[in-house]
């Protein structure tokens, strides 16, 4: 039986980057979630309903990855869900910092949380989805940063 990795964010919206994380988070532990979390710092552009059906869209027909939401403490959903392992994505230094507080903290509310850092690859190391909200915001087509399906979904914000 597969423990899956979680693989946490707010993925508004995901990214190439994301999908590549995901993917390989899949490929070296067996199966993974992804969850969409609420993050207080951010006014989102999609909702978490939207959010987590962009995520099953993009990664339709991936084996052993399942998508779903939750609120409240990551910790907290680990201990419901009887898992340990998170895996986080790292573009460069400044992810490192913010990354390892994150870390530390969950290891300080669940002590058997354990964080498995994935390098990005290069080509994603300045993807973020705070960049792409702030281009699309400003009428750029960010459609090769994307998954296609969200590429449409954008679109269809921007009539409103």
């Amino acid at each position: 039986m597969l423990t899956p990795a979680v693989y946490a964010g707010s993925f508004d919206p995901v990214t190439n980057g994301h999908m590549d994380i995901i993917r390989r988070a899949r490929d070296v532990f067996g199966a993974v979630i992804v969850l969409v979390m609420p993050n207080a710092c951010k006014r989102p552009l999609f909702t978490a309903q939207e959010r987590v059906e962009l995520l099953r869209q993009a990664l339709q027909g991936e084996e052993n990855v399942r998508v779903e939401a939750t609120e409240g403490l990551l910790t907290d959903y680990l201990k419901k869900n009887g898992l340990k392992v998170l895996v986080r994505g790292l573009r460069g230094e400044g992810d490192l910092e913010h990354e390892l507080v994150n870390a530390f903290y969950n290891k300080q509310f669940y002590a058997s949380a354990e964080t498995v850092f994935l390098p990005g690859r290069p080509e994603y190391a300045f993807l973020s989805s705070s960049a792409v909200r702030e281009a699309f915001s400003y009428g750029a087509d960010v459609s090769a940063l994307v998954p296609p399906g969200v590429a449409e979904a954008l679109q269809r914000k921007k009539r409103f």
